[in-house]
């Protein structure tokens, strides 16, 4: 009879609760957020009220309308064109301050 040191992987992942993220899923979880609080730490430097107003209402309706997304390389993608983004506002906001 055979010993072993420690459970089976499929027993170990079998007890996460259902619903619950795989490390993979939970590290990209945690990118988007951090994406989405330095889109909205960007645009708070936005002189113009309305539009800030506007940079953060098209922000939240961008995250909540890819909030679904399940594909790898979709969501990779949508991280990419994000940080993008952020990358040519903080250039503007740059060059509106100098």
């Amino acid at each position: 009879m055979a010993t072993t040191s420690g459970p089976p992987l499929n027993m170990a992942a079998r007890r996460l609760p259902p619903g619950a993220l795989s490390l993979k899923q939970f590290l990209r979880r945690q990118q988007v957020l951090q994406l989405y609080r330095k889109i909205l730490r960007a645009i708070r430097e936005v002189p113009a009220e309305a539009d800030r107003h506007y940079l953060k209402d098209w922000a939240r309706e961008e995250f909540r309308r890819n909030k679904d997304a399940t594909e790898e390389d979709a969501i990779r993608m949508m991280i990419t064109q994000g940080n993008m983004q952020l990358r040519e506002l903080q250039r503007t906001l740059k060059l509106a301050k100098s």
